[in-house]
């Protein structure tokens, strides 16, 4: 997993810097834990963090149980003096064994006391940025524990911006070397979102796996007897039509959106939309004759062969996909190779 995104519900228990800033916000010191480097099957990836109070209380996971422990003890060392830590742990093949992998590896943390109003007023930045849906970058220095937030949709041009943009377009924490200074980032992006339009028979199997994938769907459909929670249940559903939907709740470059109803009435407004939007990834359902007929009716609305370039159609990968749940892996395999590719 490198998408270290965290829940922004407010689930302390699963959100090591939500739990972090209550316990500031109630006057308690805090040192935050995080990987910044793994080898071999580490049981948790760079960017993992865990948070730690001067009682030892922790929420959060670095190792998924081996080094917990050792983390809880240098992180109460470190408030107590102040001092950065930089550590590393060996994990034994019988310590991983017992966190459910089959070998063990090596790990790198680093801990770092929250203590000057500087540092807490970055966290609570950080958190008022997460819970506004705003990508943001936590940059820290490894060896002073120095940390700033860079938010990698911004027009900044320096160094640190820079590798910020590129770790967080790759949704991966990662050590760079900026202004002369080792950092590591520790990227916050927001939820992916996927935007189904047409409440299909392709469309329940899309929803449930787009679902597991951790995107937040949402299937758009006028046709009240189509888009109903019997069909889509636990999935958000929208009646309006996919223009007043989508300008409703706007795309951003989390976003990605899939056509499927062959119906011109919906798909084409909903990708017209689409393609005045930064979206990561757009699809249409039908064949090659269909969708060049689409692509002439969008070119009479000025769209130009690049920006229609951006849609793909026939959408998916070409697995031979026939069932729906087939069509629905072939569409979000498309749709992650087109976030992931750099």
């Amino acid at each position: 997993m490198t998408n270290i995104s965290s829940p922004t519900s407010g689930d302390t228990a699963a959100d090591p810097l939500a739990a972090a800033t209550s316990w500031m916000n109630a006057q308690q010191t805090v040192a935050i834990a995080t990987v910044t480097r793994t080898w071999g099957s580490a049981p948790r990836p760079a960017g993992s963090q865990m948070a730690v109070r001067a009682d030892g209380a922790f929420t959060g996971s670095v190792s998924g149980g081996c080094v917990e422990g050792s983390v809880i003890g240098e992180a109460q060392a470190a408030l107590a003096d102040g001092k950065v830590r930089n550590l590393k742990f060996g994990i034994s093949n019988e310590d991983a064994w017992a966190v459910g992998l089959a070998c063990g590896g090596t790990v790198e943390i680093n801990v770092a006391p929250i203590l000057l109003p500087l540092q807490r007023e970055t966290l609570l930045e950080l958190e008022r940025a997460r819970d506004a849906g705003r990508a943001v970058v936590l940059a820290t220095d490894l060896a002073t524990g120095e940390s700033r937030n860079v938010f990698p949709n911004g027009d900044g041009a320096d160094a640190l911006t820079i590798a910020a943009r590129v770790q967080a377009r790759r949704d991966e924490s990662g050590s760079v070397e900026a202004d002369g200074k080792g950092w590591f980032l520790t990227v916050f992006n927001p939820p992916l979102d996927l935007a189904i339009i047409g409440a299909v028979h392709i469309a329940q199997p899309l929803a449930r796996i787009a679902t597991l994938a951790d995107y937040a769907v949402r299937v758009i459909d006028p046709r009240t007897s189509f888009a109903t929670s019997e069909r889509f249940p636990g999935v958000k559903l929208s009646h309006a039509w996919p223009d007043e939907a989508l300008a409703a709740a706007p795309l951003t470059s989390r976003s990605a959106i899939v056509a499927l109803t062959h119906d011109p009435k919906l798909d084409d407004p909903a990708l017209a939309a689409a393609l005045k939007s930064p979206v990561f990834y757009i699809g249409a359902l039908g064949s090659r004759s269909t969708h060049a007929k689409r692509l002439e009716r969008l070119k009479a609305q000025g769209f130009t062969d690049a920006e229609l370039a951006r849609i793909h159609g026939p959408i998916g990968l070409n697995i031979g996909a026939r069932s729906p749940a087939e069509i629905a892996i072939a569409i979000l395999g498309e749709m992650t190779a087109t976030l992931r590719k750099d």
